[in-house]
């Protein structure tokens, strides 16, 4: 009965934005809200975790941390733009995202092995 009610709900909303002049405007700026919304939290956790660990992320030395900050710039880069994106393009963000999240782990990996 819950389901049946959850999913009347989610028609009635749905139903709104298609009737109601303006509506998909609207459902647009819900998204992109909620887009930012997200994207702040990450943010967020992304300060959280660089405070926390300052003192490791400082002692990998200039390389590795640059090859860190590229990599991480990489796939904020690849993932706002992958939306935009569509076929050999898109094979190439996708390819900039596994180099990025590989070198992420082979400097995660190297770093806890002493």
């Amino acid at each position: 009965m819950k389901a049946a009610r959850n999913i009347a709900i989610i028609l009635v909303i749905a139903l709104a934005i298609d009737v109601i002049p303006g509506g998909s405007k609207g459902a647009t700026s819900v998204q992109q809200l909620l887009y930012l919304v997200f994207l702040g939290t990450f943010a967020y956790i992304g300060s959280v975790f660089y405070r926390q660990h300052r003192t490791s992320i400082y002692s990998l030395g200039d390389r590795r941390r640059a090859i860190l900050y590229a990599s991480i710039g990489a796939l904020v880069l690849v993932v706002s733009a992958l939306w935009r994106v569509h076929g050999a393009s898109a094979v190439i963000a996708l390819a900039v995202a596994g180099v990025a999240v590989y070198a992420i782990v082979a400097i995660v990996v190297s770093a806890r092995q002493y």
